[in-house]
């Protein structure tokens, strides 16, 4: 069976190569592999969400769901050089290549790549970044996300892009009814960006 980029350990032969993408006006060379999300390209939704949702400065800590060869948390680190970035997979793979990536890119010592029982329970989060994995099924997705979004920081918020045909509008209700306000800020592309805002109340049960 063909590995999934959710893959914990994927089996397919790791043949890497290097693909360019621009981010909030830089340049980036990253190296990527079969077995891990998007490996020909910077993907379409993380491309918009990285255009809609605008770029931080505050030197807080920030979480990147799903990073994948780790654009985001590289780029997260270099425009925010006083942040600390957890960039979380399930793939083994993806987590490699994301400290390879970090490490090209000046910023090895603030980028976290980690499994998620690695993350200490004590990092409380100001900003979630995530092109979340949908294809892992309804359930998983609410579960994993519930999980995250607890540890936000009380005035921390998080950035999502889903496609609207993968149930991005589904997924703004749900969570709102989850006592997370969310927000659609851009439509691009068949994509919806969603801004997320901690709660202080407890969440209802998934």
């Amino acid at each position: 069976m063909a590995d999934h980029f959710f893959t914990a350990e994927p089996t397919s032969a790791d043949v890497r190569r290097t693909v360019t993408a621009r981010i909030w006006g830089r340049e980036y060379t990253f190296t990527t592999s079969s077995g891990v999300f998007s490996r020909d390209r910077l993907d379409l939704g993380t491309s918009i969400l990285l255009h809609e949702a605008p770029v931080p400065t505050t030197g807080g800590t920030y979480l990147d769901l799903g990073t994948g060869y780790g654009p985001i948390a590289c780029a997260l680190a270099v425009e925010d050089p006083q942040a600390q970035v957890w960039a979380v997979d399930v793939n083994t793979r993806a987590l490699e290549l994301t400290a390879e990536n970090a490490k090209a890119a000046g910023v090895a010592g603030r980028v976290h790549a980690s499994l998620v029982e690695d993350v200490p329970e004590d990092v409380r989060f100001d900003q979630i970044w995530s092109n979340p994995a949908i294809h892992i099924g309804k359930p998983e997705l609410h579960k994993m996300l519930l999980h995250w979004l607890a540890r936000l920081a009380p005035d921390g918020v998080g950035w999502f892009v889903v496609g609207k045909n993968l149930g991005a509008d589904s997924l703004q209700r749900w969570l709102g009814e989850q006592g997370y306000p969310c927000e659609r800020i851009a439509s691009a592309k068949g994509f919806r960006v969603l801004r997320v805002t901690a709660t202080n109340e407890d969440p209802a049960p998934s």
